[in-house]
């Protein structure tokens, strides 16, 4: 891993060492997902179909999954994945659970009642991508909240073959209906509907370019379906102190690099000797991963940094503002006052990022590219909105009245300032 001294850089080195991978959405990629999209909203199931056989090399009868087909795929998971499937579900159910929603009462006048109040969004599309790595931990992140939440219809779908464990934990969240489609395609389907599909308002789930950008697409288009996230390729910064330990350290940078060859892992540490420590074991702990190859490209897009002291790691940080930030140091928590912009953070030697992954309880669907600055991690407000409402007895509207009059008056909104003095005649 290339190792470089923060303090030693000029301003222009600053920003190359904290650069990402570049995101690759050019007007080709653009034009395909669009081509899909269209002819889903045209063909609609018969789309989806060719598109399984010709990018998934599987041919379907049918979009939707037959409800006996996921019960006997469900069978074939083990005991203790099940098991172990559960306690997750356990884990992340308590966490959110703990989220819901408190309505707000205030009476900002007397007899001028406000309330914030929320509602759960109706429709939800849930997608899983396929792959190498079956995402039945991201089923979970993403069912479980969207069933506290209390959306009426909860879809999800996921390129053929569906891998038995997604099946499984879809049951257990207690998802309304499977689809077996993916990429582009199955967005354009959960956005616009098709024969099979339920057409939903939100969409939901990480995915390659082609469902990036078609998420992109269908959420600018009002018929479409609004989206959780733009996502980028994932991403790990770990800050460490001289009381780490390098093999932890290298772990957890490898474990984020085996997501894929686009992905990014930083290391902030306080002296070269440890910087070199740690990059030694990263090239011993890669030759054992079976996902090598990926991983040893994303160690290209990586770096460790020399920071003079905790202070400047975490300033540093900030600037990076990281998906995952994993802080190793003597006293981590010290730390968390000042940390401004992360998705998720994890506290000390024996918090590895794996853990939220999959089952502490927090959710591993988080904002990347330092879209941590403005956004939060997925959480239960996603699957809701909120309304406002106002109450004025008759006391708290003739209190307001002269006040509202006034102000719609001078922004010369005459109608505004007659709904208020009809009323206010009405009373004489």
């Amino acid at each position: 891993m290339q190792i470089v001294v923060f303090d030693k850089l000029n301003e222009e080195e600053k920003k190359e060492a904290l650069k990402r991978p570049a995101i690759k959405l050019g007007a080709e990629l653009s034009a395909t997902v669009s081509k899909i999209i269209k002819e889903v909203r045209e063909l609609g199931d018969a789309s989806l179909i060719r598109q399984a056989k010709e990018f998934d090399k599987v041919d379907i009868g049918s979009v939707k999954l037959d409800s006996k087909l996921i019960k006997k795929a469900s069978k074939e998971v083990s005991k203790e994945l099940k098991k172990a499937i559960k306690i997750a579900y356990e884990n992340i159910y308590k966490f959110h659970e703990a989220q819901i929603f408190e309505p707000i009462k205030v009476q900002t006048l007397k007899g001028v009642k406000c309330e914030l109040i929320s509602r759960a969004i109706e429709k939800v599309g849930l997608y899983i991508p396929g792959g190498s790595a079956p995402l039945f931990s991201t089923t979970l992140m993403l069912a479980i909240p969207a069933k506290i939440a209390g959306c009426k219809k909860i879809v999800l779908a996921s390129p053929a073959k569906i891998n038995p464990a997604i099946l499984y934990a879809a049951t257990l969240c207690g998802v309304s209906e499977i689809y077996q489609m993916g990429g582009a395609g199955a967005i354009a389907a959960l956005a616009y509907g098709t024969q099979s599909v339920c057409k939903v308002d939100k969409i939901f789930g990480p995915g390659n370019a082609f469902v990036t950008e078609a998420k992109r697409q269908v959420s600018a288009d009002f018929e479409g379906a609004a989206i959780d996230m733009q996502a980028g390729p994932s991403e790990v910064l770990v800050i460490a102190d001289e009381f780490a330990r390098a093999d932890f350290v290298a772990s957890d940078l490898l474990s984020q690099a085996e997501h894929g060859a686009d992905s990014q892992v930083i290391l902030l540490c306080l002296s070269k000797d440890f910087a070199k420590e740690v990059s030694k074991e990263v090239q011993i702990q890669l030759q054992s991963l079976p996902r090598k190859e990926i991983a040893s490209k994303a160690i290209e897009n990586s770096r460790i940094i020399v920071a003079k002291n905790l202070k400047e790691a975490v300033e540093i940080s900030n600037l990076y503002a990281p998906e995952h930030l994993i802080i190793q140091t003597k006293k981590p928590r010290t730390l968390l006052k000042d940390i401004q912009n992360a998705g998720s953070i994890f506290l000390g030697a024996y918090s590895p990022e794996s853990m939220g992954d999959y089952a502490s309880g927090t959710n591993h669907v988080l904002p990347t590219y330092a879209l941590t600055k403005t956004h939060s991690s997925l959480n239960l407000s996603d699957f809701t909105k909120k309304m406002t409402v106002q109450e004025l007895s008759l006391t708290g509207f003739k209190k307001l009245a002269p006040v509202v009059e006034t102000l719609a008056k001078a922004e010369l909104l005459d109608a505004h300032k007659k709904a208020v003095s009809l009323r206010l005649e009405s009373l004489k």
